[in-house]
């Protein structure tokens, strides 16, 4: 029996039909991954199961008890506040819980039956939300999605953007839902927390449908794939390959049933008119119908072959060239970055990008990726070491964040300031891009993020660069998008350098991975080979950490030891005895005055850390020496107060 059925749904929103009499049920145990082009609907038919929108037709069903949890990438949606440790929801059954407590203690036979069932009742449900050991699950959750090392203490409003993400995640698991309904849960981790939570999905006993646009997350995850295509849901077998192939097997059915359409059509048509010319005008009339049944359902078939409103295609493909494919165009000599605190962010790096390397540099984040791609881009004011670039190079280059001089042009004035095209050729290249009709006169400043990529690709286009640098090119862009993109970096002829935490398009398009280890970078040949050694040296690192705890819990140990057996001075009996209650009064002031500086310190640390996080994510082309120092002036000053925050949290 399903735990929600979805029967015949239908959705309009402003005159566009999203949903069209759709049809699906989750079972339990099932692991299903909802996937389509941006604006489709996929999120509205998340908060229509969820029960936040209703339908126009069609209902949704959730039978038994079901319980759905539900994690929606829109931050304000979200439950922000609270303590990380503390479930609001079973607080609230376990004040109820001593309620009927101390009501069955005051109440006479009659009473006492109906208050301990409603005792019973409630303890089930305790106990079926993990409440007995939900502190622990939450620590473990938050653990394994990069959230170990943080102050448990803290309220969850205080926490930045991604981790409140994080954080929101790990309260829906540890809550043991029916059914997990996960909105882009990809989002904000990096790849140790998302095979920390491929792992928790597979192993789940309840059923999940996610939303995601990363192909390898739901090739891990996943053992059915809805398709949301021209307001209607095909199902498919298996994770994310399996339904390619399906896919393809079923686009070249549909293309030849198609082929088959139209010259039946044809001939239809054909006999229509032999019939007019022959007079038989009851003949025509009825082989009329006949063609337009046929037109209708023709049309019907080639909308199944569409791919979607949005749909990209483009070629990144710089003008021919008949040069030796192994010229080195870029070479990097013994680099490393220090910041004026002392801290080492790499060092000792070495590497050469050939003409026709496609390298992705990849590790957890704030490791230096962004870092090292600015610095061979000539924008780090100060590092060791040396970046040679080919003179006669051109570079093109796309950040996080894509900037443009004027936000007040339209789509089409922008590509055309850029290149010498004419405007129907840039509107041709525009379309190609997914800008059609009346949105190539859309100003910058409304476009959405994954337009603003589209567009600064398109421009980039035309500049036909030899070697192209990426900062996380594929954000923003749905999985049909993703793959347009990577096609044409395949086939791209000049050298790629990209930062990028999409596992799918590493290892569809790198020749060579550029792996972070701490301090140390090493050019390997494959990313399962750059994953392999990754955990490799995390193994060492926790050897190495727990070998210096270690060693410092026993100096600490002898110290005190020492300290104890060690005879009192000469002098020590001499001095005046103080009175108990002056000690402990001043005792009861200090620890006052640790409490309110330990108070004060975890409040500017965290309003330092999300600093830190903001000018990271601002770093790019633009970014000034003076943004770069004040990050430096940051991590001095975070540094410090982490010391002293040790040093008083010990005392």
């Amino acid at each position: 029996m399903p735990l929600i059925s979805v029967n015949k749904v239908s959705k309009t929103y402003h005159s566009r039909l999203l949903l069209d009499h759709v049809s699906f049920s989750i079972d339990r145990g099932d692991k299903i991954a909802l996937i389509g082009s941006n604006g489709t609907g996929k999120s509205t038919l998340f908060k229509m199961i969820q029960g936040r929108v209703q339908p126009d037709e069609g209902e949704i069903l959730h039978h038994g008890t079901a319980i759905a949890g539900y994690l929606t990438q829109n931050m304000e949606e979200l439950e922000l506040g609270g303590n990380l440790l503390v479930s609001e929801e079973l607080q609230e059954i376990e004040d109820k819980m001593r309620e009927a407590e101390y009501r069955l203690a005051n109440a006479n036979d009659a009473e006492s039956q109906s208050i301990l069932r409603t005792y019973e009742q409630l303890t089930s449900r305790f106990e079926a939300l993990g409440g007995y050991d939900y502190e622990p699950r939450m620590k473990a959750a938050l653990a394994g999605l990069g959230l170990s090392d943080i102050d448990w203490t803290r309220d969850v409003s205080s926490f930045s953007g991604g981790e409140k993400m994080r954080i929101c995640l790990a309260r829906l698991i540890v809550s043991r839902p029916d059914i997990l309904l996960l909105d882009e849960p990809t989002n904000h981790l990096d790849t140790d927390a998302l095979e920390w939570l491929e792992g928790f999905i597979r192993s789940y006993g309840g059923a999940v449908l996610l939303i995601s646009h990363d192909r390898y997350f739901i090739n891990r995850t996943v053992t059915k794939v809805l398709e949301l295509q021209n307001s209607t849901i095909t199902a498919y077998r298996g994770n994310y390959d399996d339904y390619k192939e399906q896919k393809r097997h079923f686009l070249e059915d549909q293309r030849r049933l198609v082929q088959s359409l139209e010259k039946e059509l044809v001939r239809q048509e054909g006999v229509t008119q032999t019939m007019l010319s022959h007079r038989n005008i009851s003949g025509y009339h009825a082989r009329e119908k006949v063609v337009e049944k046929l037109s209708d359902r023709l049309a019907a078939e080639r909308s199944k072959l569409s791919g979607g409103p949005m749909q990209m295609s483009f070629r990144l493909m710089p003008e021919e060239r008949s040069g030796d494919p192994n010229k080195i165009l870029l070479q990097a000599r013994n680099l490393g970055k220090t910041f004026p605190d002392g801290k080492v962010l790499f060092e000792d790096v070495s590497f050469e990008i050939k003409a026709c390397d496609k390298v992705f540099l990849v590790g957890p984040n704030g490791c230096g990726k962004t870092t090292m791609l600015s610095l061979l881009l000539g924008r780090v004011p100060e590092f060791d070491g040396d970046v040679l670039v080919s003179g006669s190079s051109r570079i093109g280059y796309m950040g996080q964040f894509v900037p443009f001089e004027d936000e007040t042009r339209t789509v089409l004035d922008e590509l055309m300031e850029r290149s010498e095209l004419s405007e129907t050729a840039s509107r041709n290249l525009l379309a190609r891009f997914g800008f059609r009709d009346i949105d190539v006169y859309k100003t910058i400043s409304v476009l959405s993020g994954g337009e603003r990529s589209r567009l600064y690709l398109c421009c980039l286009l035309e500049e036909k660069p030899e070697i192209l640098f990426l900062d996380e090119p594929t954000n923003h862009l749905d999985i049909e998008s993703r793959e347009v993109l990577e096609d044409a970096l395949s086939e791209y002829n000049g050298a790629i350098l990209a930062v990028s935490h999409d596992r799918y398009f590493i290892e569809k398009c790198q020749s060579k991975i550029l792996g972070f280890f701490g301090r140390n970078v090493d050019l390997l040949d494959t990313y399962a080979y750059y994953r392999k050694k990754y955990h490799e040296f995390l193994e060492t690192e926790d050897e190495k950490r727990a070998a210096f705890l270690s060693s410092k819990r026993k100096a600490d140990k002898e110290r005190r030891e020492a300290e104890a057996e060690a005879p009192s001075s000469e002098g020590s009996s001499n001095r005046s005895p103080r009175s108990p209650s002056v000690n402990r009064a001043k005792e009861r002031r200090d620890i006052a005055k640790r409490k309110e500086r330990i108070r004060y310190l975890e409040k500017a640390i965290a309003e330092l850390e999300e600093e830190q996080k903001q000018l990271e994510s601002s770093f790019g082309k633009d970014t000034s020496p003076e943004e770069y120092e004040k990050y430096a002036q940051n991590t001095e000053k975070l540094e410090s107060m982490y010391a002293e925050y040790m040093e008083l949290e010990n005392e």
